[in-house]
């Protein structure tokens, strides 16, 4: 009998030591450090989060692709945004709803390769729907009369499938890179789902190559779109000034307010994320955890209020489909 316990024994022992440095890890997920006692009931925000990034988006896309009136370049790339904010929900929705009603917090490395995919990728493509709406807003404002012969259908659509080729150049090796690394320790990592930086800094090996490609995947993205972005708007505020009338300035830019608005909600938590993370070593766990989760529910939440309240047109268009409904 003590043989058999000592046999089970020193195969737990074996199982511990080969998770502890894998090439096939299993990782652990956190929720919100210090609160697991509480996690059901702070499940109930989080839900109504997602029902509203969830119900909001696709109310927008569904009134962008039944209403022909809002069939023009600006709502096709609102369409796009919506669709972005989408993809990012559902990336992590499962594995922060399973954590906070489950506790179920392993996750392999395939699967954590396949959620960083949907969710790199889909930031990356709403970094370069944002660069295409200042883009619009630009092109309609400093130079109107060759806004439809720039902005056609099939340039639109040549530009989103720039984006998607883009994200996929930019996201696929750098993820492959993560295979043939070693994982040490307890491979706890910090947020409720994975996130590249998080799960680099628990590989034992050699991390020099996957370093230089998210750098470059830094630059080619958050380098390139915010100052196309900044850019835009410096033409744009410099065409808005030039204008005589006071009231059409205002309703110029008023047009540009929605997405200034959009921008912000998107960048502001990005940057932030990123600072804790390089610098906020000495901040509490529950912070990090709180600003990662805001950094991908902020954008898909507020994106749909701002553009209805803000975008008359969008605005109408529900209210005449709601009012559809309700006769029926």
């Amino acid at each position: 009998m003590s043989i058999v316990r000592t046999n089970a024994t020193n195969l737990q022992n074996i199982q511990i030591l080969s998770n502890l440095t894998s090439t096939f890890p299993t990782f652990l997920l956190t929720g919100i450090p210090g609160l697991e006692s509480v996690q059901v009931w702070i499940s109930i925000p989080f839900c109504c989060l997602y029902a509203i990034a969830l119900s909001g988006n696709s109310m927008i896309l569904f009134v962008i692709f039944t209403q022909h009136s809002l069939h023009e370049p600006m709502y096709y790339f609102l369409s796009m945004l919506s669709a972005a904010d989408l993809g990012l929900t559902i990336s992590t929705m499962s594995t922060t709803l399973a954590i906070l009603w489950f506790d179920a917090r392993e996750i392999s490395l395939d699967s954590c390769i396949i959620q960083m995919f949907f969710l790199h990728g889909f930031t990356v493509m709403e970094c370069a729907v944002q660069v295409a709406m200042a883009f619009d807003r630009f092109v309609a404002i400093c130079d109107p009369l060759r806004y439809t012969t720039i902005l056609t259908h099939s340039r639109i659509i040549q530009m989103g499938l720039l984006m998607i080729l883009r994200t996929v150049i930019l996201i696929v090796p750098l993820l492959l890179l993560l295979k043939p690394l070693s994982f040490c320790g307890a491979n706890v990592l910090s947020h409720s789902y994975c996130y590249h930086p998080d799960v680099i800094k628990l590989a034992c090996s050699d991390t020099w190559a996957n370093n230089i490609y998210g750098l470059i995947g830094l630059i080619l993205t958050t380098g390139v779109d915010t100052p196309c972005i900044v850019l835009s708007y410096i033409l744009i505020i410099r065409s808005v000034l030039s204008m005589a009338s006071p009231k059409e300035r205002h309703k110029v830019f008023s047009t540009c307010v929605s997405h200034i608005g959009a921008v912000a909600i998107f960048y502001i938590p990005m940057i932030s994320l990123s600072l804790v993370h390089r610098y906020g070593r000495s901040v509490p766990k529950v912070v990090h955890s709180m600003m990662a989760n805001i950094y991908l529910l902020l954008p898909p939440v507020l994106n749909p209020v701002i553009y209805s309240v803000k975008t008359k047109q969008i605005r109408k268009a529900i209210f005449s489909l709601l009012l559809q409904n309700k006769q029926r």
